[in-house]
C-alpha cells in the first residue's frame, strides 16, 4: 500500500534491486517488471497520472513522445550521463526538468577505455578464438601478432571528466597524451597533456585515439573518412563515447584496408542493431555497450538519479539539472 502525498514515478527499466527499493519506499512507483524496451505508445500510456519519469538510453524522448506526455510529468531524470536520446528544448518548452547522472560512471567507462585499447592492439578477441575453436597449434616467433601500447601517442578526443580518467590510466603505459576539445584544460588538469586547438592537428599526432566527448549536432559523423585519413597508417581507434560519432562505412573501410591496425569499440550506432559487417571484421575488439557496466557503478548511477529525483519534488534544484533552472 503506498502512502498518501508520494510522488507518482514511472521507471522505465529494471534497476538495481538496492535502487528500486528506495525508489518503492518514497514514491508510487511503476515499474517495468520484465525490464521489455516500451514503445513511444507505451512509455506515453505507462506515463499517465505520474509526477516523473526516470528513463535510460533506450528509450528515445523525443520532441513527439515528450509532445504526448501527460500534462503531470514534471521531471524526466535520465539513467546515464549523456542526454541525446532527450530532446532537452522540447522539454524545457513543456516545463519539464531533464537530469543526468555525471561522475559517478567516470572509472568505470575509462577503465573499458583501456580494455578496448589493450584488446585491439593486442588482439584479444582473435586470441581467445584461436583458443576456444582449438586453431592455435603451435607458438611461433612471427604469428599472430600485435601492436606495442608502451610509448606511444594517445589522442583523446573529449578531455572532460571520462577523458582524463582515460588519459590517467593511459600514463601507467608511458603513453604520450594529445587531446582536443573546445578550451584548454587548466594546467594542474592537463598533467603534461599536449593540446591541440583543432582536431586535424591532434589526429595527426594519434597513433592512438580514444572517443570520449558527447554526442551532438557537432559531433556526429565527425569521425568520418576524411578524420581518419588524417591519423598515422596503423593507428588504433577505440569509442566509448556514442556510436554515431564515428561514421561506420569509413571506419569499417579503414580497418579492411589496413589504414586502422585495429579498432575497440564499445558503442555502436543503432545498437544494439549494428552494422552486421563488424561481426565478420578482422582486427576488432567488440563489446556489448558495458562501459559502466559494474554493480557497484550502475547502483550509484539509479542512486544519483533518484538523488536528483528527491530534490525535485522536495521544491530544491537538482544537482544534476541539465534544464535552463
Amino acid at each position: 500500500m503506498t502512502m498518501p502525498g508520494k510522488p507518482k514515478l514511472f521507471v522505465t527499466r529494471k534497476l538495481t534491486q538496492d535502487v528500486e527499493d528506495r525508489i518503492a519506499a518514497a514514491y508510487e512507483a511503476v515499474f517495468n517488471e520484465d525490464d521489455h524496451i516500451m514503445s513511444p505508445a507505451e512509455l506515453v500510456e505507462k506515463a499517465q497520472g505520474c509526477d516523473g519519469m526516470l528513463v535510460t538510453a533506450t528509450e528515445k524522448n523525443d520532441a513527439s513522445l515528450i509532445g504526448a506526455l501527460p500534462g503531470s510529468v514534471r521531471i524526466i531524470a535520465t539513467f546515464s550521463v549523456g542526454y541525446d536520446h532527450i530532446d532537452v528544448p522540447a522539454a524545457e518548452a513543456r516545463g519539464i526538468a531533464v537530469t543526468n547522472t555525471p561522475d559517478v560512471l567516470t572509472d568505470a567507462t575509462a577503465d573499458v577505455a583501456l580494455l578496448l585499447l589493450l584488446g585491439a592492439a593486442r588482439g584479444a578477441d582473435w586470441g581467445e578464438r584461436m583458443v576456444r575453436d582449438a586453431t592455435w597449434t603451435s607458438w611461433a616467433p612471427t604469428y599472430p601478432l600485435g601492436h606495442d601500447v608502451t610509448g606511444r601517442k594517445l589522442g583523446i578526443l573529449g578531455m572532460g571528466r571520462i577523458g582524463q580518467a582515460v588519459a590517467k590510466r593511459a600514463r601507467g603505459f608511458n603513453m604520450q597524451i594529445h587531446y582536443h576539445k573546445r578550451s584548454r584544460l587548466p594546467a594542474e588538469l592537463e598533467q603534461g597533456a599536449v593540446f591541440h586547438d583543432t582536431l586535424e592537428g591532434m589526429l595527426g599526432q594519434s597513433e592512438f585515439l580514444s572517443i570520449n566527448c558527447a554526442s551532438t549536432p557537432e559531433t556526429r559523423g565527425l569521425i568520418n573518412a576524411e578524420t581518419i585519413a588524417m591519423m598515422p597508417d596503423g593507428a588504433v581507434l577505440v569509442n566509448t563515447a556514442r556510436g554515431d560519432i564515428v561514421d561506420d562505412d569509413a571506419l569499417i573501410a579503414a580497418v579492411e584496408s589496413g589504414k586502422l591496425a585495429a579498432a575497440g569499440l564499445d558503442v555502436f550506432a543503432g545498437e544494439p542493431a549494428i552494422d552486421e559487417r563488424y561481426r565478420s571484421l578482422k582486427n576488432t575488439f567488440l563489446l556489448p555497450h558495458i562501459g559502466s557496466a559494474t554493480l557497484g557503478t550502475r547502483s550509484a548511477m539509479g542512486m544519483r538519479a533518484v538523488d536528483n529525483l528527491d530534490a525535485f519534488f522536495a521544491g530544491q534544484t537538482p544537482g544534476d539539472l541539465v534544464t535552463a533552472g
